[in-house]
């Protein structure tokens, strides 16, 4: 009767410590950071002081004469909770250091893990992946497999867009006069053209030629464009002007071209307003091009090589 009543109250404080763990990530004091860890070893402790209690009773030995005895068997206690007592230190490590949260958005590349945490526990972490599938991760393993946390960017405010527009080398040329005057009714870059052409008085240089003179600078549709894409995202309300990079650069050419890479940042990190935002630039830029006589590399597909031999 008293063991009967002895592991009633062990129930009893396993549900307790379930329930509080329950009210606890549903109020408002949470914030991502799990306990459950803590509340599992303290009921894995609850359950082997039970067991010594229960052998005394069925041996009338006294607990503490069980307890001398653990000495010996403790090396078969470390090999068979081995992996609880990595998953504790990795739990310690995990919530002393802020790692993961419940919430989080984490990939974890070497178990194909990408998508949000939905629960911490001693011995697994719960990761829900964006294809609405559960991958399960032993919490010591967290701690040893690299993972990146998407929490900074989420916390920050911006998203990156980091993309590469290949531009054709053989499209690439000096503008004339007649160029440049062309280029001169898109607004983005009339100040611009105006400042590069009138040099020494607006910006402090030498006047770019449009003559093709070998002694002056001259400008090439790639540079207007470039300045024609920088101008274009910081006119954007959507993307950070300030406090988060907003650059655009040339990459090595190869040969695939010329990478022309945009490198700014969001005001959402929605995931569906960020694509939108994404592609509108970059459909954008890309039927921007041909007004600088500029071409995106391609690789040849059927439909060329078709026209090339002349099949029908």
């Amino acid at each position: 009767m008293l063991l009967l009543i002895l592991w009633l109250v062990v129930l009893t404080i396993n549900s307790i410590l379930n329930g509080l763990n329950a009210i606890y990530e549903a109020s408002d004091l949470f914030r991502g950071v799990s306990i459950q860890g803590y509340l599992d070893l303290a009921k894995l402790g609850l359950i082997v002081g039970t067991l010594i209690v229960t052998a005394s009773v069925f041996t009338g030995q006294s607990p503490v004469v069980l307890l001398s005895g653990l000495g010996v068997v403790m090396a078969l206690l470390v090999l068979m909770f081995r992996d609880t007592m990595l998953s504790f230190v990795a739990s310690v490590q995990i919530s002393s250091s802020d790692l993961v949260r419940e919430g989080d958005w984490i990939e974890v590349p070497s178990y194909e893990a990408d998508g949000t945490v939905m629960n911490i526990s001693l011995h697994r972490v719960k990761v829900r992946n964006w294809d609405k599938t559960i991958t399960v991760i032993p919490t010591h393993k967290l701690m040893e497999a690299p993972f990146k946390n998407w929490r900074g960017m989420q916390e920050s405010g911006g998203r990156r867009i980091k993309r590469a527009i290949y531009v054709d080398l053989n499209s690439i040329r000096f503008c004339d006069r007649e160029t440049l005057e062309r280029f001169k009714d898109i607004d983005l870059i009339k100040d611009y053209l105006e400042a590069k052409l009138s040099g020494v008085e607006q910006t402090g240089s030498v006047p770019v030629s449009v003559d093709g003179s070998p002694t002056a600078p001259q400008l090439t549709n790639m540079e207007v464009f470039q300045a024609y894409v920088t101008n274009y995202l910081k006119g954007r309300a959507d993307l950070h002007q300030e406090g988060m990079t907003l650059l655009v650069r040339q990459l090595a050419p190869g040969p695939t071209g010329l990478p022309l890479e945009i490198y700014p940042f969001t005001k959402t990190v929605d995931w569906v307003e960020y694509e939108a935002i994404h592609a509108e630039i970059l459909d954008h830029l890309v039927g921007a091009m041909p007004q600088f006589d500029l071409r995106v590399f391609q690789e040849p597909t059927g439909a060329d090589f078709r026209a090339l031999v002349k099949l029908p």
